[in-house]
């Protein structure tokens, strides 16, 4: 038996093709699914429509007797598992990180002592065995794309959600924090008449109160006759992906995932923060961020301000392929290979005889 440590309900488009994979091959999968208050609705309509076989438990000390108890071979985690050396000689631990981008979090997550990480290309993997030179970790690229990839993933039936067919699609697939939703016209669907809006926030902006205001906004944008806003339920990012033309975000795993799709992105320089994040606070978030968020930079166009955010997104709609060199040449070194295979060599890995 193989387990897939589920903390939050966006880690599943991640597992889901691995899970395929292994099915596939005759493996017997579980999931361990933590309930959250906030979160209950779509872990619900995540299990249920994927017929997922679960273990639902409160907190980590809950999923850790699990673990110990039923001795699975793997177990998978999407982020960090504080108690993962206590499973040493009980089960093997592998971590598949739930995104890609700029955050400092995609390195630090490695502090955690997993049997191995799965990594996305070879320039991550040389920085990660820099910093971390005693731990394993395999370049297999970034399993979460496969579907789209491998011509599975159907997308969105535009028609059906209200929209109109014949519009280009821009899909709006802001962070939480630091996040560019208060920094937007507070009636910019008007202004981008011409175009479908597809609003797929992280779920933070939908169901943590936090937020409230960000829920607000977007609410209010989902009244608007070209949008369609995702409920809270609909966790899943690849069909929005899948269906859009242009992608408008912040410095988020999202940007990078639909330039490896070689479709225009348009980065959001605006954004929110916080009053502890500025003036002589500001190293907060500097430190949020990774140098890489610099270093990527030009992978996609950028709007620095809401004033100009519509004649940039009318430029990439009209010239696609203007930013498609750099949108290659980024994607090799933090998405690495983009072949529909990343599940399989995950998955070689997991089954061979090396690490049996």
């Amino acid at each position: 038996m193989i387990c897939f440590d589920m903390l939050h309900p966006y880690y599943l488009p991640q597992y889901l093709p691995v899970m395929d994979e292994l099915i596939a091959r005759g493996e017997s999968i579980h999931f361990i699914v933590y309930r959250s208050e906030d979160q209950q609705a779509a872990l619900d309509a995540l299990v249920g429509k994927h017929k997922l076989t679960v273990t639902w438990v409160d907190n980590e000390e809950q999923a850790l007797n699990y673990y110990l108890e039923a001795k699975p071979a793997w177990v998978v985690f999407g982020n960090t598992f504080a108690n993962a050396v206590k499973l040493k000689g009980i089960c093997r631990t592998a971590l598949m990180q739930h995104g890609i981008g700029p955050k400092s979090c995609y390195y630090t997550v490695s502090e955690s002592d997993m049997d191995v990480r799965f990594v996305e290309g070879d320039y991550r993997l040389k920085r990660l065995q820099q910093l971390f030179p005693t731990k394993t970790f395999v370049d297999t690229g970034y399993a979460k794309l496969d579907p789209i990839i491998q011509g599975v993933e159907p997308g969105l039936d535009i028609e059906s959600l209200g929209l109109d067919p014949s519009k280009p699609t821009l899909l709006y697939a802001p962070t939480f924090y630091p996040s560019s939703i208060e920094k937007m016209g507070r009636d910019w669907p008007a202004a981008f008449a011409e175009y479908n809006i597809l609003l797929k926030p992280h779920y933070f902006s939908l169901s943590k109160s936090n937020y409230k205001k960000q829920k607000q906004l977007l609410e209010h944008w989902g009244r608007f006759d070209n949008v369609y806003l995702a409920p809270v339920e609909q966790a899943n990012l690849l069909p929005f992906m899948a269906s859009a033309d242009l992608l408008i975000s912040d410095a988020s795993s999202a940007l990078f995932e639909f330039a490896a799709l070689d479709k225009p992105v348009v980065w959001c320089d605006f954004y929110h923060l916080r009053w502890s994040y500025r003036g002589i606070f500001k190293f907060r978030f500097t430190n949020r961020m990774d140098e890489d968020l610099y270093k990527y930079a030009g992978v996609a166009m950028h709007a620095a301000s809401y004033k100009n955010l519509k004649s940039v997104v009318d430029e990439q709609i009209a010239n696609p392929e203007s930013f498609a060199a750099q949108r290659a040449k980024y994607t090799h070194e933090l998405a690495g290979k983009v072949d529909g295979l990343c599940s399989q060599r995950i998955v070689d890995y997991l089954l061979s005889d090396e690490v049996s």
